[in-house]
């Protein structure tokens, strides 16, 4: 028969009242065994009841609860004829109840595949009819194709659950979630569509420091605990990774769905227990509405990205609703990479710079090199509106090199004036710089161009870029050291290193990501991890920096743990050239920690 899940069901009632003629017989019924939850389910029947009881007692019904007959069922792979009231009695009664009828005779047909029964072929008469070995042999044929039909449904069912849905959590998937958000995006559907785009604030930190299936299983309770909250017709799909999307059945208006965002960073909020650990992550939440018969699934799943990405900006753990004002923030991004080519020629880019201090005497003994965009008609741009254009239109590498060319110049004046002789200055460099064959010998002719040694540089790279071409880096990275270069990894607990990395790689220090430092004194979690950085660097030799330190909480913390090197906005923001210099010829930024006079003392050299 050529039927699937959706002809299931009129096709069996078919077959069932061909049978009914055929045997002359009352009623006839097929039945699914659905042993995982231990119950039957009527599938067809034949004649249908014109109005059955509300509940149906013959819908589902429990094996735990069921009249013998149908507990008999269970496991029968041979057929059972019921003649007399004494037979079964309970049964009896159950098929009076349903049908009217006092006393009836019943065939009863086990479905079996592979040994397995697997349903339930049911006849019912009234009155007295005796069933011959030949006919039941014939029931038992035709039970046997129902058996076929079931098996090949269900492997039909399951290959399209596979196809629609996320093999860990079992959310739907992206296939899933654009077939779902067309039909309610489509003409005449109410409005709007509130869709919710989340992003979990540094999932892998949890796999890279709690062990590898940790995130795994932090991901499988956060979707059982979402389908939990939701309506059944809500739509919840994962993406991959830490995202997910989620689209409510319901129509909501703006504020409504800011609202549905804070409860859904609450939901995800709460703890999970992970092995022996009890942990919680932050999420972002991008929010964006469509119209049915206007707005297409590809606009509002980009706008809920775009507001995703500016809930993010903060640090993570963000909520943000698509806005007219978030348009015009990706249409910036159009405008630099359309001009950012001009910039990097013309003289528009100029360097800030951030001190590091240690947090015992203030002495300022780093300087951090960040770019910034002097546009033309948008003001002064930080590297985030334009560094990740660079990378993706190819520029990264030439931004790079005025970047290291342009801080070593100034570097190398403030060195001649006097005014940084027991500080390095630090240098961000690009995926793009780091493999390129002649990066070691561009660094060397800089270097020996303005007579800086190679100990005062510190180039940093981040975590994943160490792990891009990990062959060509170790490369690199010896070819630096020979000159005295110093190496650190910048954001540090990303999620990307490893321990091997770090054995393999000659680095001297790790800066820890700012995420993690900025809610010390609030976060358990964050602790935990800042903890687990520092004894990891010192157990490598390594030296490690605070990044991101904006309470006194953060600092004071970071010296109780024995980090004792750090930047932030408590400490300096990133400033021009000439601003810097007067904290340099004081040589330290006064703070006020008040921290315990064992954490105070004379910073190493």
């Amino acid at each position: 028969m050529g039927v699937d899940a959706t002809t299931m069901v009129p096709a069996s009632e078919q077959v069932l009242a061909d049978l009914v003629a055929y045997f002359d017989v009352d009623f006839a019924y097929l039945r699914h065994t659905d042993h995982e939850h231990r119950r039957t389910v009527l599938v067809a029947e034949w004649p249908r009841r014109p109005e059955p009881p509300e509940p149906d007692p013959l819908r589902v019904i429990e094996f735990d609860r069921a009249d013998s007959l149908f507990r008999a069922s269970e496991h029968a792979i041979e057929p059972i004829v019921v003649s007399r009231g004494d037979e079964y009695p309970d049964y009896q009664e159950t098929i009076r109840r349903a049908t009217g009828v006092a006393s009836v005779v019943t065939a009863f047909v086990p479905l079996v595949s592979r040994g397995k029964a697997t349903g339930v072929l049911g006849f019912v008469r009234r009155g007295d009819r005796a069933w011959t070995t030949r006919e039941l042999n014939v029931l038992k044929a035709i039970a046997a194709l129902f058996a076929q039909l079931q098996a090949r449904v269900e492997a039909e069912d399951r290959l399209r659950y596979i196809a629609s849905h996320d093999d860990l959590t079992g959310l739907a998937n992206r296939r899933a979630l654009l077939e779902y958000m067309e039909q309610r995006l489509a003409p005449g559907n109410p409005g709007p569509v509130a869709t919710f785009f989340l992003d979990l604030d540094r999932l892998k930190a949890l796999n890279d420091f709690l062990g590898h299936n940790a995130g795994d299983n932090f991901i499988r309770a956060l979707s059982a605990r979402l389908r939990e909250n939701f309506e059944p017709d809500d739509m919840i799909a994962r993406l991959g990774g830490d995202e997910f999307v989620i689209v409510l059945a319901k129509t909501i208006d703006p504020v409504a769905a800011e609202l549905e965002a804070n409860r859904i960073q609450e939901l995800v909020g709460r703890r999970v227990s992970v092995g022996q650990e009890s942990v919680s992550r932050g999420v972002s939440v991008g929010v964006a509405l469509g119209v049915p018969g206007e707005t297409t699934v590809s606009d509002v799943l980009r706008r809920a990205d775009h507001a995703l990405l500016s809930a993010k900006s903060g640090g993570g753990n963000g909520v943000a609703v698509f806005t007219d004002a978030m348009r015009l923030q990706f249409e910036l991004q159009d405008d630099v990479e359309v001009n950012l080519r001009s910039a990097v020629s013309d003289g528009s880019m100029v360097l800030h710079y951030q001190p590091e201090v240690d947090l015992r005497t203030g002495r300022i003994v780093a300087l951090e090199a960040l770019v910034r965009w002097q546009h033309p008609t948008r003001g002064l741009l930080p590297p985030g509106a334009f560094v990740s254009v660079a990378e993706a239109t190819n520029l990264a590498g030439e931004l790079g090199r005025w970047v290291i060319r342009s801080a070593c110049s100034q570097f190398a004046d403030w060195r001649r004036r006097g005014l940084a002789a027991n500080v390095v200055i630090r240098i961000n460099v690009s995926p793009v710089q780091l493999v390129s064959a002649d990066f070691v010998e561009r660094i060397e002719d800089i270097l020996r161009l303005f007579g800086i040694d190679g100990s005062s540089v510190c180039l940093e790279i981040t975590e994943h870029v160490v792990v891009q071409d990990l062959v060509r880096t170790r490369l690199t990275l010896r070819g630096l050291k020979r000159m005295g270069v110093q190496i650190a990894i910048d954001d540090f607990g990303t999620g990307y290193s490893s321990l091997s990395h770090l054995k393999a790689l000659p680095v001297d220090a790790v800066k820890i990501d700012r995420g993690f430092v900025q809610r010390l004194g609030d976060s358990n979690d964050d602790l935990a991890i800042v903890k687990s950085i520092i004894g990891l660097a010192g157990s490598f030799g390594l030296g490690v920096v605070g990044e991101g330190v904006e309470t006194p909480m953060a600092a004071r913390t970071l010296v109780g743990l024995g980090c004792y090197r750090a930047q932030g906005f408590l400490i300096a923001r990133p400033m021009p050239a000439e601003e810097v210099e007067a904290q340099l010829r004081e040589g330290r930024i006064p703070l006020d920690l008040d921290l315990p006079r064992a954490g105070r003392g004379v910073a190493p050299s």
